[in-house]
């Protein structure tokens, strides 16, 4: 990772969004990459059953505790709430699995204000997605073509954890979907909210510990099929 723009710290009015559950032996490298330009970065412990709170709080950061497992959904929703809460005038959510880079997320914001946006949606496929295996590539592209026939959005990347919102983005966003389902309701949430978005080139690196941590492919084909169906029988 590269730390070019480290020397400029952001505003303390934005606030990054971590969801993480077992993510011990990554979490501090994330964190570490993060804190040179954010102050304030809260971690939601997704009720880990390994030592990912007490890593985070080795360093200065905010610490929000599930006490059970409920989904990266969940997770970020309570983030995004208690960011809120505190304040925040822009929230970033960002991964707790070392698969993005804090040096996008300069752009993020920057693209909100640029375009008067409310939504900075980071795409790989504008960017650049480093180690992505072949099948995840093709499962990435299925999802984007069934956002588009779903939600009547058009993105090129729809699964992309790292995005930027103003507060008044952030407060449309209501997840229920507990599990990997909230990314597809995001995108449904931002279409019915009416405010304007926009997609932000970013850097994804796999490795093999991110792809071992992360969704499987066949998984990802399953949400799309019953994402559909919940669709047209609704």
């Amino acid at each position: 990772m590269s730390t070019n723009l480290h020397h400029a710290r952001l505003p303390d009015s934005v606030w990054v969004v971590i969801a993480a559950y077992n993510e011990r032996q990554r979490i501090g490298r994330v964190l570490d990459g993060l804190l040179p330009c954010v102050r304030n970065v809260v971690v939601v412990d997704d009720g880990s059953r390994d030592e990912t709170a007490e890593e985070a709080v080795k360093r200065p950061v905010w610490l929000v505790r599930h006490p059970v497992n409920l989904g990266q959904g969940a997770s970020l929703q309570t983030g995004i709430a208690f960011a809120l809460e505190q304040g925040a005038q822009y929230i970033v959510t960002f991964d707790a699995d070392g698969q993005h880079s804090s040096d996008d997320i300069p752009a993020l914001l920057a693209a909100l204000t640029a375009n008067s946006a409310d939504y900075a949606l980071g795409s790989r496929f504008l960017g650049d997605a480093h180690g992505i295996p072949p099948m995840r590539r093709v499962v990435l592209r299925l999802a984007v073509l069934f956002t588009r026939l779903l939600s009547g959005v058009l993105l090129t990347d729809a699964h992309n954890g790292i995005r930027a919102m103003t507060r008044r983005g952030a407060q449309r966003i209501r997840i229920t979907m507990n599990r990997m389902e909230h990314a597809s309701e995001i995108i449904d949430q931002i279409a019915r909210s009416g405010l304007k978005y926009v997609e932000v080139p970013v850097h994804i690196t796999y490795t093999q510990d991110s792809l071992a941590k992360g969704q499987k492919s066949s998984a990802a084909i399953r949400l799309a099929l019953r994402l559909i169906l919940e669709k047209v029988l609704q």
